[in-house]
């Protein structure tokens, strides 16, 4: 497996770490084989706006998922929406390989990966006003105090995430801890450019598939709570 590249751009605080980790043979094989059709590196794309329509070979709404972690979630959404082009970033090898296993085993035609930044993706590389949706599932809560601001949802962030949204589009979020769950509230409430769609939590939807993080999660006594902001109109 190739050493971790650098995936941080110019940012000093990343809500994420940049560390290297063993891949199966399956994910390796998966990767080489791939990884030049489905996978692209932020830190080496042109300059400019990301050409989705020519990647994916058609013009379709465009959700962005940020940290699909497994991708068990990703390709499953992906599989129940055809006609919606999905884009997932992560920094994680063997998570990225590991959904194009899923890409591969479900015959997807409509899923494309990043390895990289999502603030740098979402800062370089996407046009404002131009995603249909935004997921964000589970993001590392970074539970010590100390490391609270390593956080993804954050003001200026939501403040970037917010404009690339499409009037009416929606980003959806999703924690199993509690405290960061309150914050992404605050946060996103704060964004003059998003509305809550429900008074404040939103309802668990049955299309996102329970997975064993969830699950576990639930075990532990951590019930998760999901968010659904929406670009304003007008």
């Amino acid at each position: 497996m190739d050493s971790p590249p650098d995936l941080t751009g110019r940012r000093t605080v990343v809500s994420f770490v940049n560390r290297g980790g063993r891949m199966t043979v399956g994910q390796t094989r998966a990767w080489d084989r791939l990884w030049p059709s489905l996978g692209r590196t932020v830190a080496e794309l042109p300059a400019g706006p990301l050409d989705v329509d020519a990647w994916f070979g058609r013009a379709a709404p465009t959700v962005l998922e940020i940290g699909p972690g497994m991708g068990e979630t990703t390709a499953a959404l992906a599989a129940a929406a055809p006609a919606v082009n999905h884009l997932a970033v992560d920094v994680y090898q063997a998570g990225l390989a590991q959904l194009m296993m899923r890409v591969e085993d479900l015959d997807l035609a409509n899923l494309r990966l990043l390895r990289g930044d999502a603030v740098v993706l979402l800062e370089r590389h996407v046009p404002e006003s131009s995603l249909h949706g935004v997921r964000i599932f589970y993001p590392d809560p970074w539970p010590k105090k100390r490391h609270h601001k390593r956080r993804l949802v954050q003001p200026a962030f939501m403040t970037l995430l917010a404009s690339r949204l499409e009037p009416g589009g929606r980003v959806h979020l999703a924690t199993d801890w509690a405290e960061y769950a309150e914050q992404m509230l605050e946060v996103c409430a704060a964004e003059p450019l998003l509305r809550n769609v429900y008074p404040d939590w939103a309802p668990r939807p049955d299309w996102r598939p329970l997975t064993k993080f969830e699950s576990r999660a639930e075990v532990s006594g951590r019930a998760s709570r999901d968010l659904i902001f929406e670009r304003r109109i007008g």
